[in-house]
């Protein structure tokens, strides 16, 4: 998951995923039990047990663009093959560049469109709107979408109240990894406010273990860690004038959150290869060194969302034992709940892409992803069983409990230039930050002047 993706927020939701977590905390992996089952009368494969009706398309050929790699493309790709097993339609899946606004526009230009995107951001959602190249939901995705989404998951797909998006994909993105022999190992405690964590960072230190992975290398890891601690800290009314950028990133708020967030970027042996090697550092990377090595893996924690599972599979740390996670901790009053999501869109209409966001809409298909791990499904109708270990059942668990209180990143509501592209805006300022984390006033100077540029406001 080489992007940023959507955001949402709830104190409710903070509350009750805090609550599932503990408790899943202590519970281990079952991978592959659930494979067998039939949750709530679904099936895997095949027609039997379908909950949705699709039509018959033999000839038909479907083009679906996405930025997903590794794990995350091939399990996508057994979604794709069952639409194709159900229907005879022949469906090709086209990786995407980040940003993929600018890899569809290239495509769009060439006169080859693919006949559907995944889009990782609600402003990439708008911005497809607003070019002309989304086409709205049938019909019958619709009708599947008020079946099985709340509320809030189907307005996050509207523009102008017209439904565009099928969210497919969903991440919470509150969640810190640890490996848990160092943990043992340094007598530290799972945290559950800023200060915790930081008396954990050091018991760790203390134990010849640094703290902290940090991926440096892709921006959109460190805007997450931004989001979660301004969002916290800062609440949810100042963050929503901050993503609207109706206060400045010259705020007093910014200040803070950026200071608190140095007292662990800002120590250069808190973070694995200090802040030039965390630069270097990829997101899939930032996580398999912190599972691997034995009693001396390269660090003890990493920040990022539920999808972090994929990763730690390629290592021979299993989840629920070896690796284990505690929500992202409090640090103003409420702990922050984060989360992503990648949105279906037609990009050339015809009956076979209406029909594949109709099956993207039902249990069905979440449900096969589901099983293979690593993802996170916000349809209320994929059964929790169909999860492949505890951890990750409390987790979907808590993100259905949620309901409709949402609270969308910022960087996902600002501008493609600023929040959302490699090199530039907010992703670069970030990095920039990372590298010298003492300089708090030129980050929010930098972080202001690119987002009045791209906002095309003064604040």
């Amino acid at each position: 998951m080489h992007r940023k993706s959507s955001t949402f927020h709830s104190r409710r939701a903070a509350t009750a995923l805090a609550a599932l977590l503990t408790g899943a905390l202590a519970l281990t992996a079952c991978s592959g039990s659930d494979d067998d089952k039939k949750g709530d009368g679904e099936t895997s494969g095949g027609a039997t047990g379908a909950t949705v009706t699709l039509p018959k398309l033999d000839g038909a050929r479907l083009e679906v663009a996405a930025v997903w790699t590794g794990a995350e493309q091939a399990n996508f790709k057994k979604v794709l093959a069952e639409f194709a097993k159900r229907t005879g339609a022949q469906v090709t899946f086209v990786p995407a560049q980040d940003p993929i606004i600018n890899f569809l526009g290239s495509k769009i230009a060439g006169g080859q469109p693919p006949d559907v995107a995944l889009l990782p951001q609600p402003g990439a959602i708008k911005q497809a709107v607003q070019k002309g190249w989304a086409k709205p939901v049938g019909p019958e995705g619709q009708k599947e979408l008020a079946k099985n989404y709340s509320q809030g998951w189907q307005d996050i797909g509207k523009v102008d109240g017209k439904q565009y998006g099928v969210y497919y994909k969903a991440a919470n993105k509150s969640l810190i990894w640890y490996n848990t022999k160092v943990f043992e190992n340094a007598g530290a405690k799972e945290p559950k406010t800023w200060q915790d964590l930081l008396t954990a960072s050091q018991a760790v230190y203390d134990s010849g273990v640094t703290p902290f992975s940090v991926a440096g290398a892709d921006g959109w890891p460190l805007t997450d860690w931004f989001e979660n601690i301004y969002l916290s800290q800062a609440g949810p009314e100042k963050y929503d004038q901050l993503a609207q950028h109706k206060i400045k990133w010259t705020d007093p708020s910014v200040k803070q959150a950026l200071t608190t967030l140095a007292q662990i970027w800002g120590r250069k042996d808190y973070v694995a290869g200090g802040q030039d090697g965390a630069l270097q550092t990829e997101f899939p990377q930032s996580v398999t060194q912190t599972f691997t090595g034995g009693d001396q893996p390269k660090s003890a924690m990493v920040y990022e969302g539920d999808f972090v599972q994929v990763n730690i599979g390629e290592t021979k740390a299993k989840v629920g034992t070896d690796a284990k996670v505690f929500p992202f901790p409090a640090v103003g009053s409420a702990a922050p709940v984060v989360s992503g999501g990648d949105a279906a869109v037609v990009l050339k209409d015809s009956k076979a892409a209406q029909a594949l966001l109709t099956f993207l809409a039902s249990p069905d298909a979440a449900t096969i992803q589901a099983k293979l791990g690593g993802y996170l499904s916000p349809n209320k109708n994929v059964p929790v069983s169909a999860y492949p270990n505890a951890v990750q059942q409390k987790i979907a668990k808590a993100l259905i409990a949620s309901g409709d209180d949402f609270r969308f990143d910022m960087s996902d509501q600002a501008p493609q230039a600023f929040g959302g592209t490699p090199g530039k805006g907010e992703w670069k300022d970030l990095q920039d930050f990372l590298k010298n984390p003492r300089d708090v006033a030129g980050a929010q100077a930098k972080l202001e002047k690119d987002a009045a540029a791209a906002y095309g406001n003064g604040g």
